[in-house]
């Protein structure tokens, strides 16, 4: 039975599925399934190989890397699901002031979703980390400042697009108020895109925190991070490269499963997709 459309992103949105619902468990059930404490040190069996003892090895000071990949899951996903959700909610806001508003309001709002878009949006971020220090709420609050301005483009184009139909002129006919219109005409026929789009920025947003951790501007150690595993493992890629193909991997293959779901949803959601 065909899901998503055509066959062949039809197998590959299933398997993204199937990934991140795996992910998604082991993100929850971190601390029970981890055979050891992601901070634990232990000298004596520093840069270990994997074993059956330590599956995925260990690291330069003792901690299993299976352990820390775990919590890692759990670290890297909360922040994306968080960052993605807030630009989401910003870039609609935005972008619903821009499209129905018009005129001025539009005017402003775009020069300055064209001056953000400019930048790549990860210099933006480490830019914003340099000046505010680094946290996890800064860390939150720096990716969504640039991250937002993709939802707000992609909405504000749907809400001109739709505002013009028949039936948004006769809600206004009626004498139904701009936030009803918005609520409960425009939103429910041009969501679609935005939940595509979030799917898809999930992969995006994972490795912008992943490289924020590896250059030091993320995350801070000790907190069981793959961008920073990768950074700790850097100095012993010839000696021990398990610490970094594993965290690697991992960020690889969370990334090709939110994509793989992002086409298709796309297949199902953009009824413009359905005619090709």
């Amino acid at each position: 039975m065909k899901i998503f459309g055509k066959p062949g992103k039809d197998r590959l949105a299933i398997i993204g599925m199937v990934i991140i619902f795996f992910l998604m468990i082991v993100a929850v059930l971190a601390p029970y399934i981890a055979p050891y404490h992601p901070l634990e040190l232990d000298m004596k069996e520093r840069l270990l190989s994997p074993s059956l003892r330590h599956p995925m090895g260990t690291d330069s000071v003792g901690r299993d890397v299976l352990s820390r990949i775990i919590h890692g899951t759990r670290i890297s996903l909360l922040i994306a699901v968080i960052v993605v959700i807030t630009e989401t909610v910003v870039g609609v806001l935005v972008g619903t002031a821009a499209g129905y508003l018009g005129r001025t309001v539009d005017e402003i709002l775009m020069r300055l979703v064209d001056i953000l878009m400019a930048f790549p949006g990860i210099i933006l971020s480490m830019a914003i980390m340099g000046i505010m220090g680094t946290s996890l709420i800064n860390l939150i609050i720096s990716m969504t400042s640039v991250g937002w301005v993709r939802y707000a483009r992609v909405f504000r184009g749907e809400i001109l697009s739709v505002k013009q139909e028949m039936f948004i002129e006769s809600a206004r006919a009626v004498g139904c108020s701009r936030m009803r219109i918005v609520i409960r005409h425009i939103l429910p026929n041009t969501i679609s895109p935005i939940i595509v789009l979030a799917t898809m920025n999930m992969g995006a947003v994972i490795i912008s925190i992943a490289g924020l951790g590896f250059l030091g501007l993320g995350v801070q150690p000790p907190t069981p991070e793959w961008g920073i595993m990768l950074s700790e493992g850097k100095p012993f890629m010839e000696s021990a490269c398990h610490l970094m193909i594993f965290p690697g991997l991992m960020i690889m293959l969370t990334v090709m499963a939110f994509n793989f779901l992002g086409d298709g949803l796309r297949d199902i959601l953009d009824v413009r997709m359905k005619e090709y």
